[in-house]
């Protein structure tokens, strides 16, 4: 058998050598001619990869710009912003990097308002890189879903056979047929509840409306008529994955009207609860926002890298004032009286600030400092005695600590075995509220007759740990979230 070789013509050698050359550049060091040609097409991928990446999973910030053209960034610096260090690790920058640094300093000046868009045409944003982006409005924000007929009669049907993933959030799992004191009145779905003990994802407001995060929504709850109202869901965005959205940290205002929710992308959603409504979308920090705490009209974040920010959501540039600290927040409270404002970190310090909030990053400092062996997570004001503070240990440590904050001394402490992983005080009833994880899953009731701490109830029920708690205005129930997927209603 004879096989006839057929050539092509000299132009045809040419692009099949060219085609072998862009071939071997992709994988390695190539030893032939056209090899920077290979990888400038290289590195012409690479960049546009980067910059697609980052305009898509970067926090954006939401102001709508004139469509039909390029944006340019110009801005003038804010005299905070001007020399806040944002949250990032401090390190060297260089020339391209400082201009970067401007950037996102930019964009702490340009937050608006999430809520609206007047155009009807496509609105460009800037992304946390300071790339343009062509992405819809809607793509970013957050939307308010009603609950539904479909999802009440859920509720009412599923029984406790059914597979905890197929349950609706809120749906009823088991209901006492006598409420007694001490004793759970109502268990109810939580699924998708994040296995996270830094997270915060459980507040009461003061009329009695419940807000948990689960993944990446966060749903609103009566207590007192014991109906799901609705809930907040980031919208559909198609191809990309919502575990960068999910929400790690919440707080009612004082008022109960706004609820403001902090995500793992450093954004601080600010939301209208009676109107439905997003007030305000604040891209905070660049890292998860671990714990957020209100004074008056001024709200105060904190995230893992260690900062916290002051923000003023009525103000152009709402960042008012910031502090440092060395290691990640995950606990953050202002006093009742709004003297003082309270930090727990994870290396076990809990700083003590005052309640003149501006201030520069590096300038400010705690005016007390109190340590313990495991991270400060579990913590909360006494409400009716002035600086006194109460904290709870991690599982190595299983320690509850009262605290005077003002000589910066333990004033008593009880060892509980276990982990704390949350604490409450319910002030009418005059106790101390705590959730702990192994071995027991239990919530514990503590009078709080100073100097000493003694238990008067142990809630069992939950058979995992119980990250999150909360309580009803008047202090006659306790609601709580454990990683079992449960949410409980307790009666006092």
């Amino acid at each position: 058998m004879r096989l006839k070789l057929t050539t092509g013509g000299p132009n045809e050698w040419d692009n099949m050598r060219e085609m072998f050359r862009d071939f071997v550049g992709k994988r390695r060091q190539s030893p032939f001619e056209g090899q920077n040609d290979a990888h400038h097409v290289l590195y012409k991928r690479f960049r546009r990869r980067v910059t697609l990446r980052s305009s898509r999973e970067a926090p954006a910030v939401s102001s709508p710009l004139a469509s039909g053209r390029h944006c340019e960034l110009s801005f003038e610096f804010d005299p905070v912003c001007q020399r806040l260090e944002l949250d990032s690790p401090p390190r060297h920058r260089g020339p391209a990097q400082t201009v970067l640094h401007g950037n996102l300093h930019a964009l702490e000046r340009g937050v608006s308002h999430c809520g609206a868009v007047t155009s009807s045409n496509t609105p460009h944003t800037i992304s946390a890189m300071g790339h343009p982006t062509t992405q819809h409005f809607s793509e970013q924000g957050w939307m308010w879903r009603a609950a539904v007929q479909e999802h009440d009669s859920a509720q009412q049907t599923a029984g406790s056979d059914a597979r905890r993933h197929d349950l609706q959030p809120f749906a009823v799992l088991d209901k006492a047929a006598v409420s007694l004191q001490g004793k759970s009145v109502m268990r109810l779905a939580a699924p998708s509840l994040q296995n996270d003990y830094y997270t915060n994802v459980l507040d009461c407001s003061c009329n009695g409306m419940i807000a948990l995060a689960l993944g990446s929504s966060v749903y609103l709850w009566n207590s007192e008529t014991r109906a799901l109202v609705g809930y907040l869901d980031p919208s559909p965005q198609t191809g990309r994955v919502r575990r960068h959205q999910s929400v790690s940290s919440l707080c009612w205002s004082r008022d109960g009207r706004a609820l403001c929710i902090g995500t793992r992308r450093g954004e601080i959603q600010l939301w209208d609860v009676e109107k439905k409504q997003n007030m305000r979308c604040l891209p905070s920090h660049l890292s998860v926002v671990g714990a957020l705490s209100w004074k008056h009209q001024l709200l105060s974040s904190g995230s893992v890298l260690g900062r916290i920010h002051h923000l003023d959501p009525r103000a152009p540039a709402p960042l008012v004032g910031a502090a440092v600290q060395k290691t990640g927040i995950c606990s953050l409270q202002w006093s009742p009286g709004d003297d003082w404002l309270a930090s727990g970190s994870t290396d076990g310090l809990l700083h003590i600030w005052d309640g003149d909030v501006a201030g520069l990053a590096r300038s400010k400092q705690p005016v007390a400092t109190m340590t313990q062996p495991t991270a400060v997570k579990a913590m909360g004001w006494c409400p009716w005695q002035r600086k006194t503070i109460a904290t709870g240990g991690g599982w190595k440590d299983g320690e509850l600590r009262i605290w005077d904050t003002q000589s910066g001394t333990c004033v008593t402490s009880t060892s509980t075995n276990s982990q704390i992983c949350s604490l409450r005080w319910a002030e009418k009833k005059r106790y101390l509220v705590t959730g702990h994880g192994l071995p027991h899953h239990q919530i514990i009731c503590w009078t709080s007759e100073f100097p000493s701490l003694k238990p008067v109830y142990q809630l069992t029920g939950h058979s995992r740990r119980v990250l999150h708690v909360a309580l009803n205005p008047d202090s006659t129930q306790i609601f709580s979230a454990a990683v079992d997927q449960c949410f409980h209603i307790w009666d006092l």
